[in-house]
C-alpha cells in the first residue's frame, strides 16, 4: 500500500479540475450522511482530503479523520485545529492505539483496492475491536472483478455531464493515460472482490453484512454495511 500513500499524497491530477474535486467529496458525504449516527463517535480511516467533513460532524458527536499520507494529514490538522472540536485527525497507528469499543461508526470508503487481501484482514479485525456494541462498519466502493478502467470513465462521465465539467473530464481522463496512476495502476494493480469474498472477508472478523447502495458516484462499484455479530 506504501506505493499508492506516496501517489496521494504527492501533487497528482487524478481530480480533472478544482470543480470535480469539490463535488467527488460534497457526494460522498452527502451519501454518508444516511449512516452517521446522531451524537455517536465517527472514525473515517483513510479520508483523503475530506474536504466536507464538515457536513459529516454536524449529527455526530466526534468525527477522527485518519490519513496516512503525510502531506494530506499535515492540510487535514491544519485546517481543522481549533476550527471544529467535533472533528480531530489522526495517524494509522493511533488510531490502532485506541480502547475498544470507541466508535459507533467506522467509515472505509475508496481505500480496500489499494491494500493486499493479508492488509484488509488486519484492518477488519481492528474496526471490529473498535466497535461499540450496536456499532456500524461501513465498507466503501469496492471493485468487483468485472469493473473495467472503462466503467470507471463512463461513471466519471456521466457525474462530469450532470455537474457541468464534461469537457474537462474529457481532457483529463486522456492526460490520466500519461499520468504516474496510471503506470502505478499497471505496475501495483487493483484489489478486486466480488461480493460473496467480501462477504466471507467480514464474516471471518465476526461481522453479519448486507450490501448497500454504492457510496459515490461509480454505480457499478459496491459498498457494505456491517455490524459486529458476536455482540
Amino acid at each position: 500500500m506504501r506505493g499508492w500513500i506516496a501517489f496521494w499524497d504527492s501533487r497528482h491530477t487524478i481530480y480533472v479540475n478544482a470543480r470535480h474535486r469539490e463535488l467527488h467529496y460534497r457526494r460522498i458525504a452527502q451519501d454518508l450522511l444516511a449512516y452517521v449516527p446522531r451524537d455517536g463517535d465517527v472514525l473515517d480511516y483513510g479520508c483523503g482530503e475530506a474536504l466536507s467533513a464538515e457536513l459529516i460532524a454536524p449529527p455526530a458527536s466526534h468525527l477522527i479523520l485518519c490519513e496516512a499520507a503525510p502531506n494530506i494529514h499535515a492540510v487535514l490538522s491544519r485546517r481543522y485545529a481549533g476550527l471544529s472540536s467535533r472533528i480531530e485527525v489522526r495517524r494509522p497507528d493511533e488510531v490502532e492505539s485506541l480502547r475498544g469499543a470507541s466508535f459507533d461508526l467506522i467509515i472505509m470508503h475508496s481505500v480496500a483496492q489499494y491494500m493486499s487481501a493479508k492488509e484488509l484482514d488486519a484492518l477488519l479485525t481492528l474496526f471490529h475491536r473498535l466497535l461499540r456494541s450496536g456499532g456500524r462498519l461501513l465498507l466503501g466502493d469496492v471493485i468487483p472483478p468485472h469493473i473495467s478502467a472503462l466503467t470507471d470513465a463512463l461513471a466519471l462521465l456521466r457525474f462530469a455531464a450532470s455537474n457541468r465539467f464534461l469537457g474537462a473530464a474529457v481532457f483529463g481522463l486522456l492526460r490520466t493515460l500519461a499520468s504516474p496512476y496510471w503506470r502505478l495502476r499497471s505496475r501495483l494493480g487493483l484489489t478486486r472482490y466480488s461480493e460473496a469474498a467480501v462477504m466471507a472477508k467480514l464474516a471471518a472478523a465476526g461481522f453479519s453484512t448486507r450490501r448497500i447502495t454504492n457510496i459515490g458516484h461509480n454505480p457499478a462499484r459496491m459498498s457494505f454495511l456491517a455490524s459486529p455479530s458476536n455482540r
